[in-house]
């Protein structure tokens, strides 16, 4: 995470909960003695925890959230390398092999670099269990299921949250635009963080619809699965999380006359 989160609460500083005087602010991550954190703070520390981030202009930086060209390449290079590896060798263990040493170099190269290991670490251990699936049943397209799993997980916690009146979208986005949770006493600006949240479950519902069927055609339908994989993760979710950005977009402020205001 930058130094400095750009998940700042919109209230004023001296109303800010653990204010240590008027005007002076709790520092960041930090909770008088004694005291539970408000859901405004868990929902900024859900935000901030999610990775999201925003360019100078106050637009979400997509690919800064998505984890930025590293971040990428540690999402995709493991499954191409398995791929690549299976097509070759017809072998599985090379192919597991392979692709956990991808993860594994990932990791080590966050080490030396000093940046935070969530990500890497997540990573490894998404490959080293799906390696022990596909070694456990002896078959390839197992490396995948995991994510079939995930997916749908996300899906439901995604879908309850609309159903609750407290849309995901909402709540990654609203801190980003300075909004805090004053968006859920907006009824349009629910509606627009349901409409943002459907997007993002659209994403993820498209993976299971065209990779599950490939799942099931067994080692012929590999390559395929494998390609879509790759091709509907990272540049998918990139695409959905900026048009539910694009669309949960508030209205433009009237303009003093002379000074017209730019819609965040």
């Amino acid at each position: 995470m930058p130094e400095s989160s750009p998940f700042q609460d919109p209230r004023p500083r001296e109303s800010q909960p653990g204010s240590t005087r008027p005007g002076e602010a709790q520092p960041a991550g930090t909770q008088p003695a004694g005291t539970q954190p408000t859901v405004a703070q868990l929902a900024e520390d859900y935000a901030a925890k999610a990775g999201l981030h925003r360019t100078s202009n106050g637009n979400i930086d997509v690919l800064k959230s998505a984890g930025g060209v590293q971040g990428l390449a540690e999402s995709i290079l493991p499954g191409l390398v398995f791929l690549i590896a299976f097509t070759v060798s017809r072998e599985l263990t090379p192919a597991l092999v392979g692709a956990l040493a991808v993860a594994a170099a990932f990791t080590v190269a966050r080490l030396v670099q000093r940046k935070p290991l969530t990500q890497a670490l997540a990573g490894i251990a998404g490959v080293g269990l799906s390696a022990w699936l596909a070694n456990t049943t002896g078959k390839a397209e197992d490396f995948y299921v995991l994510g079939f799993f995930t997916n749908l997980g996300y899906i439901v916690a995604m879908s309850i949250s609309i159903a609750v009146r407290w849309p995901i979208a909402g709540l990654l986005f609203g801190f980003i635009r300075n909004e805090g949770l004053h968006w859920r006493k907006d009824p349009a600006r629910v509606k627009a963080y349901r409409i943002g949240t459907w997007v993002i479950i659209t994403v993820l519902a498209l993976r299971l619809l065209v990779q599950v069927p490939l799942y099931y055609m067994g080692e012929q339908g590999l390559a395929a699965l494998a390609t879509t994989r790759l091709l509907m993760g990272a540049p998918l979710y990139i695409l959905g999380l900026w048009v539910a950005w694009l669309l949960t977009r508030p209205a433009a402020p009237a303009a003093d006359a002379g000074h017209p205001v730019e819609p965040i």
